[in-house]
C-alpha cells in the first residue's frame, strides 16, 4: 500500500451525519471524504484482459470462416457445396421472416453482440480498487476483500466491538459492528475516527464514502 497524502498537507474533516434510536439499540453514521492535492480525479481503472471470451470468438470466427471458406473454395473447383450449407439456403429461402425461430435467433444474436460490445467498453476488475501512488509512473490497486480485511482488523481494536461485517464497493464502505459493552454513541464515534483514518491510510484514488452502524448484542435465552 501506498499513500498519497503528505503529513503537511491540509484537509477537511469529514462530515458525520448522525442518526440514533435508543429503542432499537442502534447506532449510525455516515461520512464523506473530500479528496485533497488532486487525488481522485482522473485515475483509469484496472482493465481485465479477458482472456476467456476472446479466445472462444476467437474459435468460433476460425472455425465458422474455415468451413465457409472450405466450402467456398470447393464451389470455386466446380465440386458439390456441403450438404449442410445447401439445406441452410433452403431453409432461409423458405423461413418467413416474421417466424418465431428467426425472431429469437435474432434475439439471441443481438444478446451476445451487445454483451461483446459491453465487455470491450467496461474495465473490468471491479474488486480492484485504483491508488493514488507516490509516483506518476506507478501503477498501484488494492483488492476490495483486503481493504475490507483491514477496516474489519481495524474496527475490533476499537474497544467494546464484539463482532464486524464490512461490506465494502467502490463507492461506499458500509460497517455493522455489535456491541457488547459501553454506550452505542461512543463505540461509533470511536468507530468512526479509527475507520476515517484507516480509509485514507489505504491510499485510494477515490476513497469509499464511509457507513457506520452499532447495534447492542442481543441476550441470550
Amino acid at each position: 500500500m501506498s499513500e498519497s497524502q503528505g503529513t503537511g498537507s491540509t484537509q477537511r474533516l469529514p462530515v458525520m451525519e448522525k442518526t440514533a434510536d435508543s429503542r432499537l439499540g442502534q447506532s449510525a453514521s455516515a461520512a464523506a471524504y473530500e479528496p485533497v492535492d488532486g487525488a481522485g480525479r482522473g485515475g483509469s481503472r484496472f482493465w481485465s484482459v479477458r482472456r476467456g471470451p476472446a479466445c472462444v470468438v476467437a474459435l468460433l470466427l476460425l472455425i465458422g470462416g474455415g468451413l465457409f471458406l472450405y466450402d467456398v473454395v470447393a464451389v470455386r473447383a466446380h465440386r458439390s457445396a456441403m450438404p449442410w450449407r445447401r439445406t441452410l439456403a433452403h431453409r432461409l429461402a423458405e423461413q418467413p421472416l416474421d417466424s418465431t425461430w428467426v425472431l429469437v435467433g435474432g434475439g439471441v444474436v443481438a444478446a451476445l453482440g451487445v454483451a461483446l460490445l459491453v465487455l470491450a467498453v467496461a474495465p473490468g476488475l471491479r474488486g480492484v480498487l485504483t491508488m493514488d501512488p507516490a509516483h506518476t509512473d506507478v501503477r498501484a490497486g488494492l483488492h476490495r476483500h483486503a481493504a475490507a480485511r483491514v477496516l474489519r482488523e481495524r474496527a475490533m481494536e476499537v474497544s467494546g466491538v464484539q463482532s464486524v461485517h464490512v461490506r465494502l464497493g467502490r463507492d461506499r464502505a458500509d460497517v455493522r459492528a455489535v456491541a457488547r459493552s459501553r454506550e452505542l454513541d461512543d463505540v461509533r464515534a470511536d468507530l468512526d475516527r479509527t475507520l476515517t483514518d484507516t480509509v485514507r491510510s489505504l491510499g485510494l484514488r477515490r476513497p469509499p464514502a464511509l457507513s457506520v452502524h452499532v447495534r447492542r448484542a442481543g441476550r441470550k435465552g
